[in-house]
């Protein structure tokens, strides 16, 4: 790492530290909070797996697949505009330069945080670390074995991929996000292991770098978190583009042939016949790392699935020991990671502090995108709760049109009687960046008449927010809705 300050200990001897706080992992979680303890006065040591700083957020995952991600959405708008009049020749793909690009983007990001860390006397060490007892840890560097002792600890180890029984293969050409984001080459048959977020974002990439596109996704819709309406545009989209979406459908088995790997498939829309693909991709889950920090020597409990429960203030079961991000809870995001990490900081350093966010967005970055915060129309219903519905198209949205991406909409649900703000999706192009106007409403309690009230910029996309708020005021002038709307009431 840069700036690294731990010297390696000399052969067969375990180098000694003491620190108040040790951070382990330094994805957004753990840099937020080993930042904000050093600010609020601690003394910090950071440790993390990897040669840079960032963990798997900045150095293979959300950060280098949102710039391929947006290198594939060049390669898609030039293409659908050639029907608009601007037309241009096929895209010449050069994948080292491509990765350069993608891994500059890397460098600049996890280059400041190691930056940040040194001003802030953050002292880092690189390697796998390992509880001993509650309050040491084994910290496997490079250079041999270092002993730490701390007074508090922030765990944030984040989490792996998981790998479905049967898809185990030792082979270079069964393949996880990590081995795609590093653009080995672009297959001309990819089969992708999951219809959910990091499966479909992956997708989109190669799919516009030139590979012929099958999902595979044992339920019966693609990223089942959302609603079907919210997913149906991104569905139908995809549908026209890729080689096949097989839904409730799984890979029961994959034999590895000279010319590729072949799939077998069983389910609803399992092909007659075994396919044979260059790439599989498997994406079909994480499983937090609660279980790989030696968490019976210090006491930690861990749960069947790996988290470390945790109170509101971020604590697990031994109260000096704390646990953020995706192995603390779900949802697993880098976004409620590091308000965690913040938390936990803030407690670690004696104030009175507490994670009590109502909402925590979530977006799909595929093409279409897909956002949505707080209650879900599926969650209503399984729930039991009362709710109103208001969608805005985006057929009459004139920045939507401007763009030539009609297929969105954006809805909001509202509670029927106090007419406050319960839920938001939106699917379309930026459909991520409408979202946090809806989670602050949610924050704030607002009624339906706060955002339909609030001036927005016309033309933009952010505006069918406050058309979806009108449509359930009975204002909008922006559509011609004869009939009022129709009020859900909770399921028997």
């Amino acid at each position: 790492m840069a700036d690294e300050i731990v010297l390696p200990p000399a052969a067969g001897t375990a180098a000694d530290l003491t620190t108040q706080l040790v951070v382990v992992g330094s994805g957004p979680g753990g840099y937020t909070a080993a930042f904000r303890a050093a600010d609020l006065g601690l003394e910090v040591t950071l440790v993390e797996r990897f040669a840079t700083l960032g963990g798997v957020c900045l150095n293979v995952g959300c950060i280098p697949s949102k710039a391929l991600l947006h290198a594939a959405q060049l390669i898609d708008e030039a293409k659908s505009f050639a029907e608009h009049g601007i037309r241009f020749g096929a895209p010449e793909i050069d994948l080292t330069a491509l990765g350069a690009w993608r891994s500059g983007v890397v460098s600049r990001l996890t280059g400041g945080i190691a930056a940040m860390a040194k001003r802030r006397n953050v002292r880092v060490i690189q390697g796998m670390a390992t509880l001993l007892d509650p309050h040491r840890l084994e910290v496997l560097t490079p250079g041999g074995p270092v002993h730490l002792r701390f007074e508090q600890a922030i765990l944030a180890m984040g989490s792996r991929t998981f790998q479905p029984p049967g898809l185990d293969l030792a082979d270079p050409r069964l393949i996880t996000s990590t081995e795609a984001l590093a653009l080995p080459d672009v297959p001309p048959r990819l089969l992708v292991v999951g219809g959910g977020i990091i499966g479909l974002e992956m997708a989109c990439v190669y799919a516009a770098l030139g590979s012929r596109i099958t999902v595979v996704e044992l339920l019966d819709r693609l990223i089942p978190e959302a609603d079907a309406d919210i997913v149906k545009p991104l569905a139908r989209r995809l549908a026209g583009r890729y080689e096949g979406i097989l839904l409730e459908t799984k890979v029961s088995r994959l034999e590895p042939r000279p010319e590729g790997l072949l799939a077998h498939f069983e389910g609803k829309n399992a092909p007659s016949e075994p396919q044979l693909f260059d790439r599989v991709l498997v994406a079909v889950g994480r499983r937090p790392n609660g279980d790989r920090i030696g968490a019976e020597a210090a006491g930690l409990i861990v749960d069947a699935k790996g988290f470390l429960p945790v109170d509101r203030q971020m604590r697990t079961n031994l109260p000096h020991i704390f646990a953020i991000g995706d192995v603390a809870r779900p949802p697993m995001l880098a976004h409620k990671a590091s308000h965690e990490g913040k938390v936990a900081a803030e407690v670690a350093a004696g104030h009175k502090s507490a994670f009590d966010a109502r909402v925590i967005p979530a977006v799909a970055y595929t093409d279409p995108e897909i956002a949505w915060v707080g209650l879900t129309e599926r969650q209503a219903e399984a729930q039991g709760v009362a709710y109103e519905k208001a969608s805005f198209p985006w057929s009459a949205s004139g920045r939507a049109l401007s763009l030539g991406r009609e297929e969105g909409s954006t809805k909001l649900l509202f509670d029927p009687a106090s007419r406050r703000l319960l839920g938001a999706a939106a699917v379309g192009v930026h459909a991520g960046d409408l979202i946090s106007e809806a989670a602050l409403a949610i924050e704030m309690g607002c009624e339906a008449a706060d955002l339909a009230l609030t001036v927005h910029p016309h033309p933009t996309l952010a505006e069918t927010v406050a058309f979806a708020a009108e449509v359930f005021e009975g204002t909008v002038t922006d559509l011609y809705l004869p009939r009022k709307r129709e009020r859900k009431a909770p399921s028997a």
